[in-house]
Order: C-alpha cells, then sequence, then structure tokens
C-alpha cells in the first residue's frame, strides 16, 4: 500500500511513534518490539504492526525494528526527511508561542516568517524570525516554497487571512482560530480548537 491509501488516522499516530524513536535513539536504544512501543504509546502491538504495514515490513519476527531505520522510514513517508519550510499568520500570544516552541522544539520545520496586519509589532524579531506585513504572504511562500501556514488571527479576521494565504500558493493551513473557513478543494485545512479540546479534558476531573 501507499502513501495516499493510508488512512487519515494511521498518518496522526506516525508522528506518536515517531517521537518514541527520537526518545530511544536519545537513549541509544537500537531495538524496539512492536509490545515495547505498544507500552510507551498506549496503542496495541496489532494496531502498530497494522499502521507500519501500509508502508512496507520494516521488522524483523521475533526480534523487532531498528529503531533508526525504522525512523528514518517514518521520516520519510510523513515527509520530515527534510525541513519544511512553515509560516505563523497573526503575532499574538498564541503566534508567538507557537513560533517559539517551533523555533526550539520542532527540528523537522523552519519558521521562515511571522505575520501580522498591526504597524506596532512589524519589524519586531520573534528569537530570530521577522514579523512582517501580511501583504507579503505570497512573496516569502514562493520564495522559500512554503506549503504550511500556522493560523492564529481572531475568530473576525480569519477568513481575511486564510484566504491571502490561499492566493499565496499555500495548501495546508492549521487553524487555531474558531472560524470554519472557506477554502478551495485542494487545500487542506485542520482545525484546532483548544478550549473545546479543555473542556473535554474537564469531564475527567469532574466525573466521579
Amino acid at each position: 500500500m501507499g502513501r495516499k491509501s493510508a488512512p487519515k488516522s494511521v498518518i496522526r499516530r506516525l508522528p506518536v511513534y515517531l517521537r518514541i524513536l527520537d526518545n530511544l535513539l536519545t537513549n541509544e536504544v537500537d531495538i524496539i518490539s512492536s509490545k515495547e512501543l505498544s507500552d510507551e504509546t498506549g496503542f496495541t502491538a496489532e494496531q502498530i504492526r497494522k499502521d507500519l504495514a501500509f508502508f512496507g515490513a520494516f521488522g524483523t519476527r521475533g526480534t523487532g525494528y531498528n529503531t533508526s531505520f525504522l525512523r528514518d522510514k517514518i521520516l520519510k513517508i510523513i515527509g520530515l526527511d527534510k525541513q519544511t519550510n512553515i509560516i505563523v499568520v497573526g503575532a499574538g500570544h498564541l503566534g508567538i508561542a507557537l513560533t517559539r516552541y517551533n523555533i526550539t522544539k520542532n527540528p523537522y520545520v523552519n519558521v521562515v516568517a511571522v505575520f501580522d496586519v498591526d504597524p506596532n509589532i512589524i519589524g519586531e524579531k520573534i528569537i530570530d524570525v521577522e514579523v512582517v506585513p501580511i501583504s507579503k504572504i505570497k512573496e516569502i511562500a514562493v520564495k522559500h516554497s512554503v506549503k504550511v501556514a500556522l493560523l492564529t488571527v481572531p475568530s473576525e479576521q480569519a477568513q481575511i487571512a486564510a484566504d491571502e494565504i490561499v492566493k499565496s500558493g499555500i495548501t495546508v493551513i492549521f487553524n487555531f482560530s474558531l472560524s470554519k473557513l472557506r477554502v478551495p478543494d485542494n487545500v487542506y485545512v485542520h482545525n484546532a480548537d483548544l478550549s473545546i479540546e479543555l473542556q473535554s479534558l474537564i469531564y475527567y476531573a469532574t466525573s466521579k
């Protein structure tokens, strides 16, 4: 089976496996079994084997997976074997926090610019990334072959910003606003509603 045929649920689990493998390599663990991966991730060993089988045979029965080899394969499957250039649209508190995190903690992406409309913060830098006018999205996206944008503007500005992102040729938007975006069919939007996530977690804090 190929990369495109894998279900979304499988694709969403691959970065979990990658994080575990990164930690294993840091601790110089050369071999990991599906059972041990199950213990680390909370997914069943059978589920892990099925997920990986979408892309090939990476392990040895009775031995397990070579952590370095499996990590390299997952990086290529996801498309993280090369750094991905991304932009952040919105230099508010959330935009700044996400920019700082991705610069310092996420080696798989490269934040090339942060965009905003506020003239008071344009020209400032978040670590070493400059805040530039939103009117320059297309110019910078084309120059750096950017395909992913993190959208962190207020809801009332989200669709306008999304339109500019789409015009620039970017095809993936990670939407942190509360607005439902209208985009062409070739643009993939992932919505992250932090308030809903928190409210759902409160169930576990209050249930008896």
